[in-house]
């Protein structure tokens, strides 16, 4: 496959039969999750980002200099493609419940609160709702969101404000804090 295989001094490509690891994979699952993809179609998703990493491996362009922040840049980008051709607001809660951890159920407080926050996201616009999840979800820097949606940092932060002030407004209304 494409194991080893080097592209301008840049290290390999892909270091094993994957080209994702478990770490990158999981990164995707919350990606795809998060913005909104349906728990029964995250494998799917996350094939796509697979694919398209292959493809560009493929077709001979140099490997991203981030691997993982593209990987959750696709993802992103997937779900938000899902979600404009799926409105599926009422059952967004379900599938972020699904996410979390089976260790100790949390609180009664922090359920509430995940789903408050997982309705909010859901009414932000597209745009919003991409930087939020990769900022806050993916743990994506400001600089690596610009680079990887390809606009300027202050784009990115205005965007993010702005989201942070509507979802802390809604809360608000809500009564949630």
């Amino acid at each position: 496959m494409l194991r080893g295989r080097t592209r301008r001094g840049r290290g390999p490509y892909v270091t094993d039969d994957d080209p994702l690891d478990a770490a990158q994979e999981r990164r995707v699952r919350a990606v795809l999750a998060l913005g909104g993809v349906p728990q029964a179609d995250l494998p799917d998703g996350v094939q796509q980002v697979r694919l398209r990493l292959l493809e560009r491996a493929a077709s001979g362009r140099e490997a991203p200099r981030d691997v993982s922040a593209w990987a959750a840049v696709v993802a992103s980008n997937l779900a938000m493609d899902w979600h404009r051709a799926k409105r599926r607001q009422e059952r967004l809660g379900e599938r972020l419940a699904a996410l979390q951890p089976a260790q100790a159920p949390s609180g009664e407080e922090t359920s509430v609160l995940s789903l408050a926050v997982a309705r909010g996201l859901d009414t932000l616009p597209d745009a919003q709702r991409q930087v939020v999840v990769l900022r806050f979800y993916a743990d994506l820097p400001v600089r690596s969101i610009a680079e990887q949606l390809g606009v300027p940092e202050g784009t990115v932060k205005s965007r993010l404000h702005t989201a942070v002030r509507a979802l802390r407004a809604r809360l608000h209304e809500d009564e949630v804090v």
